[in-house]
């Protein structure tokens, strides 16, 4: 009998304290009729108002903050140990990473039992009433754990609500309602809490905000010199080339290390490091936070700009991948004609880029382009998926140049995701390292991200004084 009455999470086998009966009580202040009236004209009339331990504010957006939310404190010692016992799985994504618990929907433990009956009948009811919202019976409940390491646009952080024990935080889902979790910088410390959502009937929204599409370019008119001034000469090897495109053509992505000749690379990580380069923070918060140099660059900076728009260098990227970034470059639904011919005759020399007539002038060609920005990321810094990315609107040739990296750990983040459309599994992960030159050929049906610079990035501050971050040329090109 004990066998089959015995639920999940149940302890000392089937034994009476196990199947013991608990009971969670609400805070008697919300049973007061007058404090629930306070607060309920309060929210109609969007005002601050604190009715007991219960507080509304509207900014910065409607919410409020319910303060020994559980009336009976032993009852949270036991809600906490059945927690903490349960499986959590790590999530992890754009801006997020945490340990998250199954559905508490189907749990049996008797805490968390209750837990769930006060909340899905005694405190929708009251939320209900004080929100005039009217509540459907679909209640979405889990366990979080963060450990030490989440149209109008939003922001900065205009006010932060530190976790204590015992309360309670509600906001109606809006335009509006931007929110992240912060880090936890203690070791010895974990975010225990219970989140969910009570669902009403949906509201209209405002339309999407549409960023502007970057301004896209084409090449710029520089001979196949420069290759020679910046290229680590092994990639300019048309037997090196064929390879690197039969590898690239296989897993539409390739890692080129030490692609700039070792004096450039050190030219370029001398001027990041000694020169204040003007830079701008982009936002808004709830798509990306880096910051990207504007204004004056410093010659060797401003030069290799120009290096990876040039018209030698899409020449170049349409050898290395098999793209057609030039005109001299070989359509990809071209016959394999004279195969008897040696590769190294068929593909197109950089020289051409002098003997040939600009691709621009070729009437009825689509003319490559490429969009382009010299990056700063540091502590806080990522960017996030989002529907209305207009860089997803096209194939499109990712270019990641870093520098900067030394002694740069997984751990820290910064690192580029990019995973399919609507699943959680990373396709590929791109991590910065120094005179690395990344390349990445994706579809519409692809996203990436940069992952969240955490505050471990500090520590390498001990052994690199003058490393805030790291950088990186970031271009994209299109066929």
């Amino acid at each position: 009998m004990s066998g089959k009455r015995r639920q999940a999470g149940e302890k000392d086998g089937g034994s009476k304290k196990g199947r013991r009966q608990v009971k969670a009580e609400l805070s008697a202040a919300l049973g007061l009729q007058a404090g629930r009236e306070e607060a309920t004209r309060a929210w109609e009339k969007r005002e601050v108002a604190q009715c007991g331990s219960v507080v509304l504010d509207p900014v910065p957006f409607q919410h409020c903050i319910i303060h020994s939310f559980i009336e009976n404190s032993e009852f949270l010692d036991g809600l906490k140990e059945e927690l903490l016992a349960l499986s959590f799985h790590e999530k992890s994504n754009d801006l997020y990473k945490f340990q998250q618990s199954e559905d508490l929907k189907s749990r049996k433990e008797p805490h968390i039992s209750a837990l769930r009956h006060v909340l899905f009948v005694d405190f929708r009811q009251w939320l209900s009433e004080v929100t005039h919202v009217e509540l459907d019976t679909t209640v979405d409940i889990s366990c979080a754990q963060y450990n030490y390491t989440d149209r109008t646009q939003p922001g900065s952080i205009v006010k932060s609500l530190v976790p204590s024990w015992n309360t309670l935080v509600f906001f109606e889902v809006s335009p509006i309602s931007f929110h992240q979790v912060s880090e936890v910088l203690s070791e010895d410390k974990c975010r225990l809490s219970v989140s969910g959502w009570f669902h009403g009937s949906s509201l209209e929204r405002p339309p999407r905000y549409l960023d502007p599409p970057p301004i896209r370019n084409p090449h710029l008119p520089r001979d196949h010199e420069i290759l020679y001034e910046w290229i680590n000469p092994v990639y300019l090897s048309f037997e090196y080339q064929s390879q690197i495109q039969e590898e690239f053509e296989d897993s539409s992505e390739i890692l080129l290390k030490d692609f700039l000749k070792e004096e450039k690379f050190s030219a370029i990580c001398e001027a990041l490091e000694t020169h204040n380069i003007n830079c701008e923070l982009l936002g808004p918060p709830n798509r990306r936070c880096y910051k990207r140099a504007n204004g004056e660059l410093p010659e060797v900076l401003s030069a290799c700009m120009d290096l990876l728009r040039s018209e030698a260098f899409f020449l170049l990227l349409s050898n290395l991948t098999g793209l057609k970034l030039h005109f001299l470059a070989p359509d990809n639904d071209d016959s394999d004609e004279g195969e008897s011919s040696s590769k190294d005759n068929s593909r197109p020399s950089a020289q051409g880029v002098e003997q040939g007539a600009s691709s621009a002038q070729l009437e009825g060609d689509k003319v490559p382009t490429c969009t382009g920005d010299l990056r700063l990321w540091e502590h806080g810094h990522y960017t996030m998926i989002h529907d209305n990315d207009p860089e997803r609107q096209e194939f499109a040739l990712d270019l990641f140049l870093f520098c900067g990296c030394e002694e740069w750990e997984t751990e820290y983040g910064g690192f580029t995701s990019y995973i399919a459309k609507e699943e959680d599994e990373e396709l590929l992960t791109v991590y910065p390292e120094n005179n690395c030159l990344a390349l990445v050929y994706r579809d519409k049906e692809t996203m990436r991200f940069v992952k969240h610079i955490n505050h471990r990035s500090l520590q390498r501050a001990n052994n690199h004084t003058n490393c805030r971050g790291f950088w990186d040329f970031a271009f994209v090109y299109y066929e």
